[in-house]
């Protein structure tokens, strides 16, 4: 018997290694770099935030609920009229800016993972459900979901919050109540895709059962699509805390909230513009943050973009 040479052996494969190929490689590694390059960035910036929501008694530069009047309307601290003690400047009751916006990431953080973990909770095993029994379920389940769809979420929310009241966990609710739809809808898709594969009609010749059928084989190969979906997620459930406190029905007061922090300092907005403009654009780099890092997130595990 005559022994197979590496070469031939990648021959056998159709994966014969030459200096083109090599040399394909890694500009195909720069190339799928460059598209991700935005998801490591946003990211990076994720992780500040987090950090600085995480260290925020070490971090914050004064007590957010303190209050002092004598310094209340400050100016930021670099600009020609600043005091020097609050480089963000003061409220109108004299709370720092800069440690009131420090805590607020944490409010942030806190909604929009806790709402997915809800929203999650509620979608995936209805659209699981939906996709994979199929008949009248999927016919009453998909109905179900088109009328949830139909109703205005942000009214919806706010709805759901006037009757639980305010507050950080009835915000949780509130989100998570309202915001399952589409990922319940993606969640379906999936399944209907996945469960008509050839390794699901092997399965179901060697016997294994219903249940682990959709355990084993259906819910981890539809992760990627639910993984894309709660990084979207988390953005707007951000943004529907800071709408729910600018209008006075999300995070009760004094906790610090960036929403909250626009809603008060929107009637100051002409003469005192740094009160609503800072939490604005905190609320706007985390949002576009998480948008981005979902974008990478969907480009690294779409198999069609490497």
């Amino acid at each position: 018997m005559t022994a197979v040479s590496a070469s031939d052996k990648a021959d056998l494969v159709g994966v014969a290694e030459t200096p083109a190929t090599k040399a394909a490689e890694p500009r195909a590694t720069l190339r799928q770099l460059r598209r991700l390059r935005f998801g490591l960035a946003a990211g990076a910036v994720l992780l500040l935030i987090v950090a600085s929501a995480v260290l925020a008694p070490w971090l914050s530069p004064h007590d957010p609920l303190a209050v002092d009047i004598r310094h209340r309307l400050a100016p930021p601290a670099w600009m020609e009229l600043g005091t020097g003690e609050h480089l963000l400047g003061t409220d109108q009751i004299g709370r720092d800016l800069l440690s009131r916006m420090i805590y607020g990431a944490r409010v942030s953080m806190l909604v929009g993972l806790g709402a997915q973990v809800i929203v999650v909770l509620i979608g995936v095993p209805i659209g699981a459900l939906s996709g994979y029994v199929g008949g009248r379920v999927d016919l009453v389940l998909t109905r179900f979901v088109d009328v949830m769809y139909a109703f205005p979420r942000l009214l919806f929310v706010i709805l759901v919050m006037s009757m639980l009241g305010a507050g950080l966990l009835n915000i949780f609710i509130a989100i998570g109540l309202t915001g399952w739809v589409g990922i319940a809808r993606q969640t379906r898709a999936q399944v209907l895709a996945i469960k008509e594969k050839e390794y699901m009609d092997a399965a179901r010749a060697l016997g294994v059962g219903a249940g682990r059928r959709l355990a084993r084989h259906v819910l981890p190969n539809a992760l990627t699509p639910i993984v894309v979906s709660v990084t979207f997620g988390i953005p707007e459930a951000i943004f529907t805390e800071a709408a729910l406190s600018f209008i006075g029905v999300g995070i009760n007061p004094p906790t610090p909230s960036w929403g909250q922090m626009v809603g008060e300092g929107q009637q100051y907005i002409r003469s005192y513009w740094h009160l609503c403009v800072f939490p604005s654009i905190a609320i706007a780099v985390t949002m576009l943050a998480f948008t981005f890092f979902g974008d990478g997130v969907r480009d690294a595990l779409d198999p069609k973009m490497k």
